[in-house]
């Protein structure tokens, strides 16, 4: 009878054992869905497609909808589709002569033509599987996105891998895009382009030339390193190598030289060229993260970024963030952020550039400048979603605002709403 009890109660110890052995946590637990709106306002005195000098008047509204999908314990499929609405009066002087009959031709003054406007639309798909322990996660993903002049293809993967009870995460990653313009020139570079109220000396005969190329390919390298610190600190440690070939220049940026006469209809002076720039690009960015909870109510979150690159662009970016929980559910996150860049070699104020360079551009974000960022959020979280939509429930409501000021002139804001529902 003892030897009977024994040998049952060592199968039942067994099989209690498979069962704890083969029992595994869900990555995801259900289904999540992100929905996601912002809203963009800029203005400034220096737009690239005049020049370098005219209204740099923007508006964006993007709606986003993120889904994540668990496929079983170990795969997440994550869905991101996004559309992009934009009215630039920047844009719109591609052809600033394509405006109503009452519209005066001025860099500082929108047309109304078809190029005020535009539609973007993109869609991000990841794949994501973890291991058994949970310790090695591999991921592929595929990106597309199309708006009226430009279209982007990539493709990526990466790897991540966990140690030291999961106190240390070592990841790699690594993404191509291959990018295509329907090139959009200046209205006055086009072939066939005539008008009686050209104004200036002598006869408006441009040396222009279109691109070879109208392709643009990019190439990413990225790798981590994220270290629990102590109980108290996080950090991490990024460095990213990006390769870029193809065509670089934007189409439709004028360029004005110095030794060249001018030549105006109306008040919109006519390009003596578009930017060109060299057809290959390398930078590398490196920078890390350092978090530290202060206590139960307050998080010091800080960021730094160094970034160079062979046309001669070196930048240093630095933010804080102070996550201040003002109750169980409601998280307030006052935010600053300093961003200054060198110019790059090629960028040249209106008119300083001069024929017989190979390469020049009136960006102003290719010049010198620095940058000041202020933000404010509020964030509402609710782990138990109490809150119910149709069958989904609230998890998390975000609400922020940020200013951006630039020593260049342009300013903007942008304010973002976003909302997580779980199944």
């Amino acid at each position: 009878m003892q030897k009977n009890i024994f040998i049952f109660l060592v199968f039942l110890g067994a099989a209690l054992h498979g069962q704890e052995t083969t029992y595994k946590k869900r990555v995801l637990e259900t289904t999540e869905v992100d929905a996601l709106f912002s809203y963009y306002s800029q203005d400034g005195a220096n737009a690239a497609v005049s020049g370098g000098d005219g209204s740099e008047e923007l508006t964006d509204v993007t709606s986003t909808v993120i889904v994540r999908l668990p496929m079983n314990d170990d795969d997440v499929l994550t869905l991101d589709v996004g559309i992009s609405a934009y009215s630039s009066a920047s844009s719109s002087n591609i052809n600033p002569l394509d405006g109503s009959v009452n519209e005066r031709a001025s860099p500082f003054i929108a047309s109304s033509g078809a190029s005020q406007s535009d539609v973007l639309a993109h869609i991000n798909p990841t794949y994501q599987h973890s291991s058994d322990d949970r310790n090695k996660i591999w991921n592929a993903n595929a990106y597309f996105s199309s708006e009226y002049d430009y279209s982007s293809l990539g493709v990526g993967g990466g790897y991540a891998q966990l140690f030291n009870e999961k106190n240390t995460e070592v990841t790699i990653n690594a993404k191509v895009y291959f990018d295509s313009w329907n090139p959009q020139y200046p209205i006055e570079l086009r072939d066939g382009f005539f008008d009686d109220r050209v104004m200036g000396t002598g006869t408006y005969a441009p040396s222009f030339t279109t691109f070879d190329s109208e392709t643009r390919n990019s190439y990413s390298l990225s790798l981590g390193v994220t270290q629990i610190l102590s109980k108290r600190m996080q950090g991490s440690l990024f460095l990213d190598v990006v390769a870029q070939d193809g065509l670089l220049s934007t189409p439709f940026q004028r360029v004005y030289f110095s030794d060249k006469e001018d030549f105006f209809i109306e008040d919109f002076q006519l390009a003596d060229d578009v930017e060109r720039l060299p057809d290959t690009r390398f930078k590398i960015p490196i920078g890390g993260r350092l978090n530290y909870f202060i206590n139960d109510y307050l998080v010091l979150r800080s960021y730094y970024r160094f970034y160079t690159d062979d046309w001669g662009v070196t930048s240093h970016t630095a933010s804080l963030e102070l996550p201040i929980k003002i109750s169980s559910l409601f998280t307030l996150y006052p935010t600053y952020r300093y961003y200054t860049q060198t110019a790059a070699d090629y960028f040249y104020a209106k008119e300083e550039a001069v024929s017989t360079l190979d390469y020049y551009t009136s960006d102003y974000d290719l010049s010198e400048f620095n940058a000041h960022q202020y933000g404010f959020g509020i964030r509402y979280k609710d782990i138990f979603t109490n809150a119910k939509l149709l069958s989904f429930g609230l998890k998390t409501i975000d609400l922020r605002f940020s200013n951006y000021d630039r020593s260049d002139g342009l300013n903007s804001y942008i304010f973002t709403f976003g909302t997580t529902f779980v199944r």
